[in-house]
């Protein structure tokens, strides 16, 4: 790939086209939590902490939701590719009603599951802010998974400015709400953390409204919408977006669970730590927007070709959107390095005297922490682009089995001994995030390697 960069540069012009709306669309949803964690910090470390711990709930039933979500755009890509209308509209309305379904239920385990907030041996002063917290995050499921039925369906028709207006429009009501709700501006109570998850249901609720209507009513999705007539379910159809989803649920899954595992292994050692942590993560799930942005290009792309029948294109268009993220990879780990001392400052208040002591004790954890993530960048960001073209190329059982070994079975017990049982602490937690993501990069990359050439060549 460093010999060909010639080969693939050609391709960056394109892909950067279709990935920017899907980086600013997700870059949206984070920025929700940016705003969220922001403007929580103001209050405290705790109120901090407990928003790290509310979305650590949260973030494990949305990859399931948004993981099975995913199996609409590679079929929608494929049948695009090979101008089957018809299809694409089956697996449209099919990956509706998937998702209502998938919203509802996820919402009701999130709310189910949150007395499990003072079994954690979390700090009981973040357990009583987090409560609520959760409570209104878990309601905002329904509307967040609808919203991604209705995102992936336009992407997987390389239609992906949609859901970037969708969530541009969310996050101006989320920091106006956030405002009100937090602070107690105007006629609104001051709620603290509560007010910031309120905020972000108000949110969610507006993208998807966004998004229905954008679809019903544009000219790009006529074929697809206008023609609908209720008809019965079709479960072979269901089975096969199951079949698809399930496994790609599960890559998420492991994912987001090894990332909240983190959260609940600084938790065991002090709010301070937790919030530093959260700090940390916050700025890493930033700059991974543009992974999971290119990985979403690489899924579309690779569906096309896939569903052309061109394996040799597929591969030459794959390896240059994993040399583009490369590239990003490189100047945000070289950006974390020489800023790692004041990003953590965007956060947290130092002019109160009640709580400099941990603030200042946050600052020097997460600071810290930003050295450690900005060695990762660029596995993470790999790891994420390669199981996109995996997901384009309809190969999900496998790399769920890979994202399980290299998160549960290597890279936590890593992050556990060295963030536990040594002095490395938070440090030596995100030392195991790394080990992780590391190996899945690795070996997603061996596995698209494996498959491309057993394709051309056999």
């Amino acid at each position: 790939m460093i010999s060909s960069f010639s080969q693939y540069n050609k391709e960056f012009r394109y892909n950067l086209t279709l990935a920017y709306p899907v980086i600013i669309g997700l870059l949206g949803h984070t920025f929700v939590q940016l705003v969220d964690n922001i403007m929580v910090g103001q209050l405290g470390t705790a109120e901090l902490a407990a928003v790290s711990l509310g979305n650590s709930f949260f973030f494990v039933a949305m990859s399931l939701g948004i993981g099975f979500s995913t199996a609409i755009t590679p079929l929608m890509a494929e049948a695009d590719g090979a101008k089957d209308v018809a299809s694409a509209r089956k697996v449209f309305i099919h990956g509706l009603m998937l998702c209502i379904f998938l919203g509802i239920l996820l919402s009701a385990a999130v709310l189910f599951s949150k007395p499990l907030l003072y079994q954690m041996g979390q700090p009981e002063e973040v357990v009583e802010l987090a409560y609520p917290y959760l409570q209104w995050v878990g309601i905002s499921l329904v509307p967040l998974i609808f919203f991604q039925g209705f995102k992936q369906f336009s992407e997987g028709l390389s239609y992906t400015r949609p859901a970037m207006y969708a969530t541009l429009i969310g996050n101006v009501i989320n920091i106006i709400l956030n405002y009100f709700l937090i602070f107690g501006f105007w006629i609104f109570p001051k709620l603290g953390v509560e007010g910031a998850a309120i905020g972000s249901l108000f949110a969610r609720c507006s993208m998807l409204l966004f998004m229905g209507l954008y679809v019903r009513f544009s000219s790009k999705f006529v074929a697809y919408v206008q023609q609908i007539t209720f008809q019965k379910p079709q479960m072979s159809l269901f089975c096969k977006i199951f079949k698809l989803g399930f496994p790609s649920a599960l890559q998420m899954f492991f994912e987001v669970l090894f990332f909240t595992a983190a959260i609940w292994l600084s938790g065991f050692l002090g709010k301070n730590p937790q919030a530093a942590n959260q700090i940390a993560l916050n700025l890493s799930s930033m700059t991974f927007m543009f992974a999971m942005g290119l990985g979403v290009t690489a899924m579309i792309r690779v569906g096309n070709q896939k569903g052309r029948k061109d394996i040799v294109r597929l591969r030459e268009v794959a390896h240059s959107i994993f040399m583009l993220i490369f590239i990003f990879d490189v100047i945000f780990c070289l950006l974390f390095l020489s800023l790692n001392e004041l990003l953590p400052w965007i956060y947290l208040d130092g002019s109160n005297p009640l709580e400099y002591t941990n603030v200042t004790e946050v600052i020097q954890i997460a600071s810290s922490l930003l050295i450690v993530s900005a060695f990762f960048q660029i596995s993470d960001g790999l790891q994420a682009v390669v199981l996109g073209a995996l997901r384009g190329l309809q190969d999900v059982n496998i790399p769920a089995w890979i994202t399980f070994f290299s998160y549960g079975i290597f890279g936590f017990p890593i992050a556990y001994y060295l963030g536990i049982h040594t002095e490395l602490a938070a440090i030596g937690i995100w030392i195991g995030l790394l080990s992780g993501l590391s190996a899945s990069a690795l070996l997603l990359f061996i596995r698209f390697r494996y498959l491309t050439n057993k394709l051309i060549f056999n």
